[in-house]
């Protein structure tokens, strides 16, 4: 049915059975220029894995004229003008960036719009040629018509042949990947290649971004893989394929989990059957991280989910009604199987039943931003697409792209990014971080999160080196602990963004399944600004720290919460024997949302509901650290099994 959409980006192993040997720990990813690492992890490294630009059939076809190459000068700190004519630059550069475009149809809008008009002789594409030429209007008019066209198999016979097309997505690629070579600069900004497979049943995000560690000796040997009337599986034979034919490395980064209905972490196989132990452990093996959160809402959990979690509904409005094109609504049966946190619950109860947890992934955020530029500050926040960059009134027009009704400019928020802990900036480190899952999300801001969980950690352990007794003695976010009938220690550390606001409170969020297999959730509170004065606590609930937001002048004041915030925290529920998960979520004070921002800019009035949702509690969610049941082999072995760094 969409075959032409099948062979744009077709499926191409060079078959060279390259062997895995050789690259060096220090080394960019494709064996060139080494820098001096550290002993440990030694900084969260910032970055966006999820960026799209006119290689993307929807994002040139939604008007976005910026390419790959000013998508990097700009992620490294560099200005660029954006597609709408504004200057934009980043206050702070990033670290590193994956360009993920889209695999189907890759650079097939771009291609017809550069044609030279009087060899576009078929009627159909020349209108569209012609309407991408007349204005950001009629261009995304002509890409609603061809995403039509392609869904109905009416695509122009001009349009699907094979060969030309697989050439051109050859030629695209190959020089794409050289031209991220030249950005990698180990030790200052590291980019990656990477792709966006875009599975989506009846409309239901399945979608995953898929990132290399390698530079273009490998990865130049394939090109993206399409994700339209595929399944997961097939992708996870392209990613073992790569690996085995050029010796590279390869992961898979579910992404908008909340956009699904309920099918991105079901309890069942992909066939409705009962879920296997190998289907577990190929999810597991491809998809280490998820990204948590991004402009198309938060993933982390729902109220309905969660009703005694206070702050549980950060990012939902407009994005829980339905899927992307809302062609299909969203019943309160389908939440558990669209957010993070349940996901990780369901991993724990799918581990008892099948010895393998598929849904034992890190954390993540990143932008999915069309615009080519990576921006997560709600204060330079350039749209989801060039049809909402900077403008008056993008905060109040309808933004869905099926019925363009029931969601809004302001729905969409402005982050997020990637943190990632690593010994140096390099494809290898940020990769091999990312696939032992010590890193973590931010809704925007650049807060230093840092996690180690153990069994005899103290908080004497702040007054000398930590983070080596963190290592030694412990394993960071991401880490498992084998049970060994002591209550697990965790060491937190919060740091506030530099350039941004003071924060709330640390809370520890713990996931178990009981004693009658049932899984639990709790949130504690393990620190927070002014512990000992007004905000002491009060019949077990903190008071809220306060607001100093002026709406009108969208500004805020760092007279209340605090720069830095410590715990050592013992769980108190803890039970020999039990299954669980442990994750840190940091809420800075509230601070304005990008609307409140263009209102002031543009002196524009926001509706009610805009302005209920005007300021905001930025966070960050860490990594878990699993907490597994001993086996009979290893009860009462000492020191207890480990896995972390």
């Amino acid at each position: 049915m969409k075959a032409w959409w099948l062979t744009a980006a077709c499926l191409t192993l060079a078959g060279c059975n390259m062997g895995p040997g050789g690259v060096d720990e220090a080394q960019s990813g494709d064996g060139t220029d080494t820098i001096k690492l550290a002993e440990f992890p030694d900084r969260p490294y910032w970055g966006d894995t999820h960026l799209h630009t006119d290689i993307s059939v929807d994002a040139f076809g939604f008007g976005v004229r910026l390419g790959p190459e000013d998508a990097l000068k700009f992620a490294r700190g560099e200005e660029v003008t954006a597609t709408t004519g504004m200057k934009a630059q980043l206050a702070r550069p990033l670290d590193f960036l994956v360009i993920s475009d889209h695999s189907d149809a890759m650079g097939a809008t771009r291609r017809l719009y550069d044609s030279p008009r009087m060899l576009v002789r078929d009627p159909v594409l020349r209108r569209w040629y012609d309407m991408m030429h007349e204005s950001p209007e009629q261009s995304q008019r002509a890409v609603a018509q061809l995403i039509t066209a392609a869904a109905n198999n009416e695509i122009p016979s001009a349009m699907r042949d094979p060969e030309r097309t697989a050439k051109a997505t050859r030629n695209l690629w190959s020089r794409h990947v050289a031209l991220l070579d030249r950005y990698n600069q180990p030790g200052k900004f590291t980019s990656f290649a990477g792709f966006e497979w875009s599975l989506m049943p009846d409309g239901n995000n399945l979608h995953r971004v898929v990132m290399f560690r390698d530079g273009a000796a490998k990865t130049g040997q394939v090109v993206p893989f399409p994700g339209l009337d595929m399944k997961v599986e097939q992708l996870w034979d392209y990613m073992d394929a790569y690996e085995k034919d050029t010796g590279g490395q390869i992961l898979a980064i579910p992404h908008n989990s909340n956009l699904s209905n309920g099918m991105m972490f079901e309890l069942v196989g992909p066939d409705g059957g009962p879920m296997t132990a190998e289907y577990a452990r190929r999810r597991s093996a491809h998809e280490p991280v998820v990204e948590a959160t991004q402009i198309k809402g938060d993933s982390e959990t729902h109220p309905f989910l969660s009703p005694n979690d206070e702050f549980a509904g950060f990012g939902v409005t407009g994005w829980d009604l339905g899927n992307l094109p809302l062609t299909h609504k969203t019943t309160p049966d389908m939440f558990a199987g669209s957010y993070v946190r349940s996901a990780l619950l369901r991993g724990l109860t799918l581990e008892a039943q099948l010895g393998v947890n598929p849904y034992a992934f890190g954390l993540i955020g990143s932008t999915d931003s069309h615009t080519a530029l990576s921006t997560g500050d709600e204060n330079n926040f350039f749209g989801k697409h060039t049809g909402n960059e900077p403008r008056p009134g993008r905060a109040m027009e309808p933004q869905n792209l099926g019925t363009r009704v029931g969601r809004f400019g302001w729905n969409y928020l402005a982050g997020g990014y990637a943190a990632a802990w690593a010994r140096g900036n390099t494809r290898v480190e940020i990769f091999d971080a990312f696939k032992r899952r010590e890193t973590y999300a931010t809704t925007g801001p650049r807060m230093v999160l840092r996690l180690f969980a153990g069994f005899d950690f103290t908080a004497q352990d702040w007054g000398g080196d930590w983070v080596r007794a963190g290592y030694k003695r412990g394993v960071p976010m991401g880490g498992e602990l084998v049970d060994s009938g002591k209550p697990p220690v965790f060491l937190i550390s919060a740091l506030k963004d530099p350039d941004g606001a003071n924060l709330d409170r640390v809370q520890v969020v713990k996931g178990w399944v009981d004693a009658s297999g049932k899984a639990q959730e709790k949130i504690y509170d393990v620190a927070w600004s002014d512990m000992d004065g007004k905000r002491a606590r009060v019949g077990g609930k903190i008071p809220l720290v306060g607001d100093t937001v002026n709406r009108a002048e969208a500004s805020y004041q760092n007279t209340i919460g605090a720069a830095e915030l410590r715990a050592t925290w013992t769980d108190p529920d803890y039970r020999s024997g039990q299954r669980a998960f442990y994750y840190v979520r940091v809420l800075e004070i509230p601070t304005p949302r990008w609307i409140l921002f263009d209102a002031k800019r543009f002196g524009i009035k926001l509706s009610k509901d805009a302005m209920a949702s005007a300021v905001a509690q930025e966070r960050a969610y860490s990594s878990p650290v699993w907490l597994r049941p001993a086996t009979p082999k290893q009860v009462g072995d000492a020191p207890p099994i480990m896995e972390g760094t």
